[in-house]
Order: C-alpha cells, then sequence, then structure tokens
C-alpha cells in the first residue's frame, strides 16, 4: 500500500459513523459508487473496480437495476394497488426510493427499509422522510436472518401483515451464497405474507457467460471481497416455487415493463441482470 492509500484511508475512517469498518467492502456502499454517488470509502471503491475488472458493464447494471426498481413500484402501487412494501437490501438513499416513488401515487403508503450498513442507518434516518399520510420505516438487519426482520416490533408498527404487502429484494440475494441458504431465507419471509402480496426480485445472472467468462467473473468477485454467486435463469426461477410469476415472467431487467423503446435500451448481455414480480395464491 503507497503512502496515498495509507491517507485515504486515515481520511475514510475520520469521516466514517461510529460502528463502519472502513477495512472491508459492503455491497451497499460499493452499489452507492457505481451510481455515482459518495458515500463509499477506499475499499469499496477498490473492490468494486476489482469487479468492473472482470465485468466491465457492472455500472450499467446497476443504474438499469435501479430504473427497473422505480418501473415496478411504480406499477404496483398505480396498476395493483398495493400500499405497503418490505425493501430489503435497500442500500444508501438515491433518487427514486421505494417510498418516493410510491408515495407520488399513493401518499398512503407505508415502507419499510432493512439493511445491515451503520452508515445506510445514518443516512436512512435523515432521508427516508415519509409523506404526512403514508409511513417509513428503518430496520438494521440482515437478510440472513429473516426471523430478526419478520419480528421486529418496528415492522408490525409501520406494516400490516395482514393485508398484502410488496416484499422486494432488490438485487441482494446474489450476496447470498450457497451454504447460506437462499431459498430457505426467501421461503421464510414469504411465508410470512398473507395472499395477495406481491414478491420483487433482480439477481445477477449468468446465462450470458461463457465458461471462461463466468470463471473470470467468479475471481474477480473472489478477490473483492465481497461475496457474489451469479445464478442462473433455472436457479433464479427457484426463488418463485409455489407463487404465480405475473407478466412478463423471469426476463432481463432491461426487458420489464419498459418506458424506452427496444432500440434505445442496453443489450441485456452487458446488463445480466433477471428479474420477476410474482404473487403470492
Amino acid at each position: 500500500m503507497n503512502t496515498d492509500d495509507v491517507d485515504r484511508g486515515f481520511r475514510d475512517a475520520e469521516r466514517a459513523p461510529r460502528g463502519v469498518d472502513t477495512s472491508k467492502a459492503h455491497p451497499s456502499r460499493r452499489y452507492d459508487y457505481w451510481l455515482g454517488g459518495k458515500d463509499n470509502f477506499a475499499i469499496d471503491r477498490e473492490s468494486a473496480e476489482t469487479v468492473a475488472a472482470g465485468f466491465p458493464t457492472v455500472r450499467l447494471a446497476a443504474v438499469e437495476n435501479r430504473k427497473f426498481l422505480r418501473r415496478v413500484v411504480s406499477h404496483l402501487v398505480r396498476d395493483v394497488g398495493v400500499d405497503q412494501f418490505l425493501d430489503i437490501g435497500t442500500g444508501l438513499p438515491s433518487a427514486g426510493n421505494v417510498h418516493e416513488v410510491a408515495q407520488s401515487a399513493d401518499p398512503r403508503a407505508r415502507i419499510v427499509y432493512v439493511d445491515n450498513d451503520p452508515i445506510v442507518l445514518t443516512h436512512a434516518r435523515a432521508l427516508l422522510a415519509s409523506s404526512p399520510e403514508g409511513a417509513t420505516a428503518y430496520l438494521d438487519a440482515d437478510l440472513r436472518d429473516p426471523e430478526k426482520i419478520l419480528t421486529h416490533p418496528d415492522l408490525h408498527r409501520t406494516l400490516d401483515l395482514s393485508r398484502p404487502v410488496a416484499l422486494m429484494m432488490v438485487a441482494v440475494l446474489h450476496f447470498i451464497t450457497d451454504d447460506e441458504d437462499p431459498y430457505g431465507v426467501v421461503r421464510t419471509l414469504v411465508g410470512a405474507l398473507p395472499s395477495g402480496s406481491h414478491v420483487v426480485i433482480t439477481h445477477g445472472t449468468s446465462d450470458h457467460l461463457t465458461p471462461e467468462e463466468l470463471a473470470e467473473t467468479e475471481e474477480a468477485n473472489r478477490r473483492s471481497g465481497v461475496p457474489f454467486r451469479l445464478r442462473s435463469s433455472e436457479e433464479f426461477a427457484r426463488f418463485f416455487t409455489g407463487l404465480d410469476v405475473l407478466d412478463p415472467g423471469i426476463t432481463s431487467v432491461v426487458d420489464w415493463r419498459p418506458d424506452e423503446p427496444a432500440g434505445r435500451r442496453p443489450a441485456v448481455e452487458d446488463v445480466s441482470m433477471l428479474c420477476a414480480l410474482a404473487r403470492v395464491p
């Protein structure tokens, strides 16, 4: 490590909120960097650039994933009538957060955000302010511990789990490795939802990679310091077992109810992000 890296590390440590470990990259802060944010540290930027070495269009994938989030939330509120959201893996606040999109269509919408990064907590409390008619809450919890989320008193103070809820896991499940039982985590969360609820998932995919490209990407992810598991369409579909996947089915975030003509949308191979919206029967 050169002198500049050491100095930058000291600056990061000085401006980091209490509890933030600036020696380890975090997915939320890395995503913030790809979206052009400023709430990230040297280790996050280095990790992000390591991933980009194996997947050069990763920044584009982050942007398109965020666009999908806005479209799906708008659709759920305006066309389906959903007014409650549980957003797990919130990330750092940026333009077009779930509550902003939802409450612009229905000011009474209620949103619970969940993340496990202290810097997200700091910003969320300050910036994720609800409309007077609705409500927002933030839970400091980890997707790997779904029972903590489901039993948290702030969840039950904000959402009525006897009524339909939209469970959102946008660009987060690919951080849950196979040994952490991602399918069991999803089953537990979905099992707590009443009939008529909806499930939204996006996930990085290996569908468009050759074996050589996949090996290169996996190596880059390993070196980045953040565990990451690309999954195929078939593996992704397993998250929706027992659910009714709605049109247009399992597809790229680029092609889900797009608001731009085909000629202006990026190639699905460059984004490599699957998505689906499903209903709990």
